[in-house]
């Protein structure tokens, strides 16, 4: 028996009954996206049901599915990376990981520096992108790394590789890593974020790396270990979990490379749990506002499920979700507070109307039940 869960990173499908609290209400990623590229070409997530969770342009909801289809709720509060990924294994946090719009604390920045030996630019929150545009120039000239945040619990280092060499970067995120911890200063993750280039032309790399916190308790990925099924990350998935509980990964560079890996993983995981994150959707098209490129990648991840599909077996059970939105035609650049789409697939089976899941544990759930693990956590909506 395997278990395969896909996640759309940023593929929101509606802003949840609380997105005002957090600036959000009226995003609806898949939604408006869709009506701002004129419609979207998804034959094989329509033929599972995509169609019938929301209106999406191009897509028929009017179709008998072949797969369970559904939304699920956050409970956590957040819409970020770690939340998502966290509640889907089974983790609901009570309190949000801290943010610091206004940067971090003077006191707290001024031993960081201390620790790394050398003084910092930035320290605001800002688009990666237009950070090391503002200051890559002083960065080069001074060799002081560049530090920002997010809307997001992020405590992100930007360098140039040719100025500080990524084995280098990353000692840096280690002891930011190491530096924010509960309860004040718990930052979901810290990232480096290397990049190259000249000036006016900087250009971020592949070699991103994630030190996320380390989940605060067990997750579905070491109650799998522990029942003696393997769990295989494809994509950031180890960074997210800080390596807890999967047993083997893959880094990627991007979703091309995320799909052809989960593609490979169908022969090298017999039994067991593959567990993908496809980045490009949030990092290159969410956040960067990019309607045409966010419909592409769609479009593409849909071509290549086409194939996917039929390399399934009926011991196979393949879960597609989401793990917060980034609605690339609402104002600023940051996550939204939406439902996320949730599509389950098993060759021979019905698909069914999964409603509205309360929690994204269900996501746990369902694999620990298709496994026959037992799993205390979320709601299983596979029988």
């Amino acid at each position: 028996m395997r278990a395969i869960c896909i996640v759309l990173d940023s593929v929101g499908i509606g802003a949840m009954p609380d997105a005002a609290e957090y600036g959000d209400e009226g995003s609806a990623t898949l939604p408006n996206l869709s009506n701002a590229a004129g419609g979207l070409e998804l034959p094989t997530l329509e033929r599972l049901g995509l169609g019938k969770i929301a209106p999406i342009k191009g897509v028929s909801g009017e179709i008998q599915a072949e797969g369970s289809h559904g939304k699920m709720r956050e409970l956590s509060p957040g819409k970020d990376t770690t939340t998502g990924h966290w509640e889907m294994m089974g983790i609901k946090l009570e309190h949000a990981f801290p943010l610091f719009p206004d940067g971090f604390p003077k006191a707290w920045l001024t031993k960081f520096e201390r620790a790394i030996g050398v003084e910092t630019l930035g320290n605001y929150a800002a688009s990666g992108t237009e950070i090391i545009a503002q200051l890559g120039d002083e960065h080069v000239k001074t060799r002081k790394p560049i530090v920002y945040t997010s809307a997001d619990s992020v405590f992100q280092i930007a360098a140039h590789e040719e100025i500080i060499p990524l084995e280098e970067l990353y000692k840096i995120c280690k002891i930011a890593r190491e530096m924010l911890v509960p309860p004040e200063m718990g930052v979901g993750r810290v990232i480096a974020r290397p990049f190259i280039g000249t000036s006016g032309g900087y250009k971020r790399t592949a070699h991103r790396h994630d030190f996320s916190l380390l989940p605060s308790q067990d997750t579905l990925l070491d109650v799998l270990n522990k029942g003696g099924a393997v769990t295989y990350g494809i994509g950031k998935i180890y960074d997210i979990f800080a390596g807890k509980g999967v047993n083997k990964s893959v880094s990627t560079e991007g979703n091309v490379a995320g799909m052809n890996k989960t593609s490979e993983a169908l022969d090298l995981v017999r039994e067991g749990f593959i567990f993908t994150n496809l980045v490009d959707f949030d990092m290159l098209f969410g956040h960067r506002r990019d309607v045409l490129g966010y419909k592409k990648a769609l479009e593409g991840f849909d071509q290549w499920l086409s194939g996917f599909l039929k390399k399934l077996d009926e011991n196979d059970l393949l879960i597609i979700t989401a793990d917060h939105g980034c609605d690339p035609t609402f104002r600023g650049s940051d996550h939204t507070r939406e439902y996320v789409p949730l599509l389950s697939f098993r060759k021979g089976f019905q698909g069914k109307d999964l409603g509205v899941r309360n929690g994204f544990w269900d996501v746990g759930a369902s694999i620990a039940a298709h496994l026959k693990i037992p799993f205390d956590r979320g709601t299983s909506f596979v029988f």
